[in-house]
């Protein structure tokens, strides 16, 4: 019996090892967080007033910015408008305004000046992904940025944020955020 593998099979080997290795790196699905609770139901959550804090960190995880995020947020039927007054740590302001839309089963659509195309996001358990590509405006340039965003409700006051800043795939950077309903 010959104990040596042959050329097919250190080569069927290889590609099955390199299957397992891509399968262990798999990032998170928002499936992953069906059963998790309190369950975030984003029209719920974002009316009214709310409240934000957070920093945008380099990619070594330097903070380079601070910023605190006035909320007025509203729903009608399925489309919601999220109206977001930012002030940063250097005194720079800027509004965002987000024109949302459920599509039911936990899926959301969104558009905004500064957002490329349709934002695409989904909801399960406690969690929400939203993803865009954004013009972010640089020393008098803007960039387009990939945007993915995680979003996890904590209770049912506050919720915690995380997105990842890309271009080309390369990562820039990560917002960190943590939003708060008044009592």
């Amino acid at each position: 019996m010959n104990t040596v593998p042959t050329r097919r099979q250190l080569l069927l080997g290889t590609a099955a090892a390199s299957l397992l290795a891509l399968a262990g790196c798999a990032s998170p699905q928002i499936a992953d967080y069906a059963a998790e609770k309190p369950v975030l139901d984003l029209r719920e959550y974002f009316n009214g007033k709310i409240e934000a804090h957070g920093v945008f960190r380099d990619r070594n995880g330097l903070v380079k910015r601070r910023f605190v995020v006035a909320m007025d947020c509203r729903w009608d039927g399925d489309d919601g408008v999220l109206d977001e007054q930012f002030v940063y740590s250097d005194g720079e302001r800027q509004r965002r305004v987000w024109r949302l839309k459920h599509l039911g089963d936990g899926r959301y659509s969104g558009r905004a000046d500064d957002v490329v195309g349709v934002a695409d996001g989904s909801a399960r358990g406690n969690a929400f992904r939203w993803q865009y590509t954004l013009r972010l405006p640089v020393d008098g340039k803007e960039y387009e940025v990939q945007f993915d965003d995680w979003m996890y409700l904590i209770d049912d006051r506050v919720m915690l944020n995380h997105a990842t800043m890309s271009k080309f795939g390369i990562k820039l950077g990560e917002v960190q955020l943590s939003f708060h309903r008044p009592r």
